[in-house]
């Protein structure tokens, strides 16, 4: 085990005693937890997530009760391609 030796004002050592005693454990459990946080390999998606979660934002679809098989969902969509492929085609012919 290794020690780091950083410093730190005033303020902010006040801050972590506090915040340390609050949670019942020493300032080192609490700044150990902290830098390995400010360190893992989450992705930032992750970070986003989780800081969400705490805060109670997170909002979470639900999903659908039965997802439309392949050949409905190609169904849904027949004759879409016409318009798009019409609008296409008359802005290429106004160039």
């Amino acid at each position: 085990m290794r020690q780091l030796i950083t410093r730190i004002d005033d303020e902010l050592h006040e801050n972590l005693k506090r915040r340390a005693a609050d949670q019942g454990r020493s300032v080192n459990a609490l700044v150990t937890e902290i830098l390995r946080a400010a360190i893992s390999p989450l992705d930032a998606r992750t970070r986003v997530r989780d800081r969400l979660e705490r805060q109670g934002l997170r909002i979470v679809p639900r999903t659908p009760g039965r997802v439309p098989s392949r050949d409905a969902a190609i169904a849904s969509t027949r004759g879409a391609g016409r318009a798009a492929s019409a609008a296409l085609a008359d802005e290429r012919a106004a160039r």
